[in-house]
C-alpha cells in the first residue's frame, strides 16, 4: 500500500512563502488576503463576482440550462459568451464555474479552460480554486493535479493553501495515496506551508491507510507549531479512536476537558449548524517544548491527569474534578460542548469495538462530573461496551434510564442487546428487542436470533424473524442462509426417519434458498453446503445427497477451494447411517486419492461403516492408517470397534477393548455401554423368553438342550418350528437364538447370573463407575 508521506518541515518558516514570477515578486499581503477571500477556517468559500458586466446575463443563462440538463444549449452559449465583442476577463467566468464546483461538473470546466486559453484569457487564483475543486470532486484527480502543476509551470499563477487543501480533501475521500503524495510533494517544492484544514485533510488519509503512526506525526508536528482548540482536538480523537488507539485518544481528551474547564473554547455556529474555531488560523507556537506530546497548560487550567483504568483511586480523581467544572454548568448547550460530547461519544464507540467496559463507564463517569448530558449517541456506545461482559440485563438497565429520560434508542442499541439476549437463549426478549428495530442495515443482529432459534430447534420463530428481514429489506448474507439450511433442510423432527413426502417438502425447501442466495448474489461457503448435506442425509436422500457433492466438488475446484474434510465426512456418516457403506467405501478411496487428507472424525466413520458391513479386519486397518496420520483413538473409535466384535459374538475382546479404553483415560459415554448391553441383552433375552426363574431354566436345560441346542440333527431346526407351530413362539425364537449361538461355537450358559460375559461385564461397569465418582 502506498503510504502517504506527511513533510514535517517547520510551518512557521514556509507559511505562504510564494516564488516570484515573470511579472515580478507577489505581496504577500495580498496573497494572505485572497487566502481570507478564498476560505476560512470553517471550510466556507466567499465568492465575489467583481462589478455588473453584459456577460452576466449569459452566465446565468449557461448556469440555468447546465441546471435543466441542457448541455449542447449550456456549450452553445458559452461560444456566445467567449466570441463576443467585450472584453473579458478571469471574473468573468467565476459564476460559471462555482456552478461546476458546487455540481460537481468537470467536463464542462475543462471545455470552459479550453476555450479561455483560446482567447487568451489568464486565469487566477479565485477561478484556479473552484476549476480544481470542480475536477477533484468529480473524481478527476489526475487532471486536477496537472491543472496545478500547469499553472505554476507555465502561467505565473502559484495556486494558494485552499487550493492544495481542496485537492488533498478529494483525495482523502477517494482514497488516492498516490495523488495526495504527488500534491505533497508539489507543497514541498514550492514552499506552500499547511493550516489547520491541511492537518485536517492529512488525518483522514492517514485513518484511510490505517496508519497510527502517521496520525502520531501529525500530532507532535500540529502541537508544535499550533496551540490547542477543541476543534482539532476533536479531529485527532475521531483519528485515534477509528485507529483503535484508546490511550492517545483518552489522553487527547483531557487536553480537551482541560481547556472547556478554563474557559478558551473559541467555538461558534455558522447560521447552517456548523462549528468551527473563531481563532485566526495562522501558525502559532507552542506554549509546551518544540516537539513534546505533552502540552503545558497555563496558570489558570486544570490538567486532568486521569490514567486508563476502572480502579477506585482513578475514578476518586474524575470526581475531583467536579468541585472544579462548575463554570461550564452556564454553557451546556454551547457549541463547545457539543464538540466536547462528540469527542466522549467517538471514545465510548471505540470502547464498544475493543470490549474496554472499564474505560466506557469512566467516561461516562467523567461526563457526569462535567454536567455533560449523555444523548442518545452516547448511551448506545456505552451500553455496546458493557453487554459483553455486564451481560444484557446491565444493557436493559441503561434502556430503562433513557426511557425515563424520554429518550430514544438507537437501532444499532436494539440490535446489540438482542445479540446478547440471542446469545444467552433468551429468545422473547431477543425477538421483542428486534421488533423495535425501525431499519438495520446488516443481517448480524438477525442471524444470532436465527442461530438461538437453531440451538433450541425453535423454527417457527425463525419464520416470524425471515419475514421482518424482508418488510425492513435486511439483506441476508451467507451466514444467514447457513443457518436456514440447518433449520429448515429437513422437515422431520430430530431421531424420526425421512419418508417421501418429508422428502419432497425437503427438496422444496433446499431448491427455493438456493433460489434466493442466487438473486441476492451470495454463493455457497463449506458450512452452507455441510448444513445442505446433512440435511438431505437426515431425509434419507442418498441420491440427492449424492449429486450435491459432486455440485459441491466442482463449485469448490472452481474457486479453488479446499473442499475440506467436514463435507466428506457428513456424507460418510450419512451414507453409513443409510447402510450404504459400500458407496462410503467408494468416496473415501476417491477422497483418498484426490489427496484430501482425512481426519480423526473421517476414520472413525469409516470404523464405524465396518461393524455394517461386518468387516473386522478393515477396521483394524483404519485403525493402523488413522495412528500413522497422527490420529489416536477416541471413545468414538473404542466404541466402533466393540460394534464389530460383538457382532461377531466375540464378547471377551470387547470386554478387553473397554477395559483398555477406560485404563487409557478416555471418558466412556453411556453410548458405549449401551452397544454392549444392546447385544448382551440378546442372549439373556433367549434365556428369560423360557422363564425368568434359575430352577424352570435348569429343567428347561435338560428338556431342550441334546434335542434342540445341541443336536447334531438337521431335524432339530424343524422340531424348533414345530414348537412355534403350536403358538408358543417366545420359547421357539429362545430356542433358535441358543442353536445358532452353539452354531457359532459361543459358550452358552443357561443361567444368566453365571455367564462369563455377564460377569465380566457388571465387573467392569461397577469399577469404571467406582473411578467415576472418586
Amino acid at each position: 500500500m502506498n503510504r502517504v508521506r506527511i513533510p514535517l518541515r517547520s510551518i512557521a518558516d514556509t507559511f505562504c512563502k510564494l516564488k516570484s514570477h515573470e511579472h515580478g515578486r507577489r505581496n504577500v499581503i495580498g496573497s494572505l488576503e485572497l487566502c481570507r477571500t478564498l476560505a476560512t477556517i470553517n471550510g466556507n468559500l466567499f465568492l465575489g463576482y467583481g462589478e455588473e458586466s453584459t456577460s452576466k446575463s449569459l452566465q446565468v443563462q449557461i448556469v440555468d440550462a447546465l441546471r435543466w440538463g441542457e448541455r449542447s444549449r449550456a456549450s452553445k452559449l458559452l461560444s456566445v459568451l467567449v466570441n463576443g465583442n467585450q472584453s473579458l476577463k478571469a471574473d468573468d467566468f467565476v459564476y460559471i464555474l462555482n456552478h461546476c464546483a458546487r455540481s460537481p461538473d468537470p467536463l464542462f470546466v475543462m471545455e470552459t479552460w479550453r476555450l479561455m486559453e483560446e482567447k487568451e484569457i489568464c486565469l487566477n487564483n479565485k477561478c484556479c480554486f473552484l476549476m480544481v475543486r470542480a475536477l477533484s470532486r468529480g473524481g478527476y484527480l489526475t487532471e486536477a493535479c496537472n491543472l496545478i502543476k500547469f499553472l505554476g509551470e507555465n502561467h505565473g499563477i502559484y495556486p494558494l493553501l485552499p487550493v492544495y487543501n481542496c485537492f488533498l480533501g478529494a483525495c482523502a475521500k477517494m482514497q488516492s495515496a498516490i495523488h495526495a503524495n504527488q500534491c505533497l510533494e508539489l507543497m514541498e517544492c514550492r514552499r506552500v506551508g499547511k493550516n489547520e484544514i491541511t492537518y485536517s485533510e492529512l488525518l483522514k488519509l492517514a485513518v484511510w491507510q490505517q496508519n497510527l503512526s502517521s496520525v502520531r506525526e501529525i500530532w507532535k508536528d500540529y502541537i508544535k507549531h499550533y496551540s490547542l482548540n477543541i476543534i482539532s482536538l476533536r479531529k485527532f480523537i475521531w483519528s485515534f479512536t477509528r485507529l483503535k488507539d484508546l490511550k492517545s485518544a483518552y489522553e487527547t481528551l483531557q487536553h480537551m476537558v482541560a481547556l472547556a474547564i478554563s474557559g478558551k473554547l473559541f467555538v461558534i455556529s455558522t447560521a447552517e449548524g456548523r462549528l468551527y474555531s473563531s481563532r485566526l488560523d495562522i501558525p502559532i507556537p507552542s506554549k509546551g517544548e518544540s516537539g513534546s506530546p505533552k502540552v503545558k497548560l497555563e496558570k489558570n487550567e486544570q490538567c486532568l491527569d486521569l490514567k486508563v483504568g476502572t480502579d477506585a483511586s482513578n475514578i476518586d480523581k474524575s470526581k475531583s474534578v467536579s468541585a472544579t467544572v462548575g463554570m461550564l454548568n452556564n454553557c451546556k448547550s454551547s457549541p463547545a460542548m457539543k464538540v466536547l460530547r462528540w469527542s466522549f461519544n467517538d471514545l465510548l464507540h471505540a470502547c464498544a469495538q475493543a470490549r474496554d467496559y472499564g474505560l466506557a463507564e469512566q467516561l461516562v463517569a467523567l461526563m457526569q462530573n462535567l454536567g455533560l448530558q449523555p444523548s442518545s449517541h452516547t448511551y448506545d456506545g456505552f451500553v455496546r461496551a458493557i453487554i459483553p461482559a455486564r451481560g444484557f440485563s446491565a444493557g436493559m438497565k441503561m434502556l430503562k434510564v433513557m426511557e425515563e429520560r424520554n429518550m430514544k434508542p438507537h437501532a444499532s442499541t436494539l440490535a446489540a442487546l438482542s445479540v446478547q439476549c440471542s446469545k444467552a437463549l433468551e429468545l422473547d426478549l431477543a425477538e421483542s428487542l428486534l421488533d423495535q428495530v425501525c431499519e438495520c442495515s446488516h443481517p448480524y443482529p438477525y442471524n444470532a436470533f436465527l442461530g438461538a432459534c437453531d440451538t433450541m430447534d425453535q423454527p417457527e420463530r425463525a419464520v416470524r424473524l425471515l419475514a421482518k428481514m424482508r418488510q425492513l429489506n435486511v439483506q441476508p448474507d451467507i451466514r444467514t442462509y447457513e443457518l436456514l439450511f440447518s433449520l429448515f433442510g429437513n422437515v422431520n423432527a430430530p431421531y424420526e426417519e425421512g419418508n417421501i413426502l418429508s422428502q419432497v417438502d425437503s427438496i422444496k425447501r433446499i431448491r427455493a434458498m438456493e433460489m434466493d442466495m442466487a438473486k441476492n448474489g451470495v454463493q455457497h461457503s463449506h458450512l452452507s453446503m455441510k448444513n445442505l448435506l446433512k440435511a438431505l442425509g437426515a431425509e434419507g436422500m442418498t441420491r440427492e445427497l449424492l449429486q450435491y457433492l459432486h455440485i459441491a466438488e466442482n463449485l469448490f475446484c472452481h474457486t479453488n477451494t479446499y473442499l475440506g474434510p467436514p463435507i466428506y465426512n457428513t456424507v460418510l456418516h450419512s451414507l453409513v447411517e443409510a447402510e450404504e457403506g459400500h458407496i462410503a467405501i467408494e468416496i473415501f478411496k476417491n477422497m483418498k486419492s484426490c489427496g484430501f487428507q482425512p481426519n480423526a472424525a473421517t476414520y472413525n466413520v469409516m470404523i464405524d461403516c465396518c461393524s455394517t458391513i461386518r468387516c473386522l479386519r478393515s477396521a483394524y486397518a483404519l485403525v493402523s492408517m488413522m495412528v500413522r496420520d497422527g490420529f489416536y483413538p477416541e471413545t468414538m473409535t473404542y466404541t466402533a470397534l466393540i460394534k464389530i466384535l460383538l457382532a461377531y459374538g466375540n464378547f471377551d475382546e470387547a470386554l478387553n477393548l473397554l477395559d483398555q479404553a477406560s485404563l487409557e483415560g478416555y471418558q466412556l459415554d453411556v453410548l458405549l455401554y449401551n452397544t454392549i448391553l444392546k447385544k448382551a441383552s440378546e442372549k439373556v433375552l433367549s434365556l428369560w423368553m423360557i422363564s425368568y426363574e434359575d430352577c424352570i431354566l435348569e429343567e428347561k436345560k435338560r428338556e431342550f438342550e441334546d434335542d434342540f441346542v445341541l443336536s447334531e440333527y438337521l431335524e432339530a431346526e424343524s422340531r424348533i418350528i414345530q414348537v412355534f407351530k403350536d403358538c408358543d413362539e417366545h420359547l421357539a425364537a429362545a430356542l433358535l437364538n441358543l442353536r445358532w449361538c452353539a452354531i457359532l461355537r459361543f459358550p452358552i450358559s443357561w443361567s444368566p447370573n453365571r455367564s462369563q460375559w455377564a460377569r465380566g461385564l457388571t465387573n467392569n461397569y461397577d469399577s469404571t463407575r467406582t473411578k467415576l465418582e472418586a
